[in-house]
């Protein structure tokens, strides 16, 4: 069996409270496959490593 790389998981709170948003802004990043998750039951889990990426990512004018 390979050995995994050492993966940290956060969840949506701790996420929202990283990015400083709310629980429900990281939900819909989720949903709308903008951040990557993994859902154990009914929660979801976010590898620390895609949060990293999404605030190094550029923001895009939105109007």
């Amino acid at each position: 069996m390979a050995a995994l790389p050492d993966v940290k998981f956060l969840t949506v709170a701790e996420v929202a409270a990283i990015m400083r948003v709310s629980k429900m802004t990281v939900y819909r990043l989720v949903h709308a496959g903008e951040l990557p998750a993994v859902r154990f039951g009914r929660s979801y889990r976010v590898p620390e490593t895609a949060v990293t990426n999404a605030l190094q990512r550029p923001i895009s004018d939105v109007g």
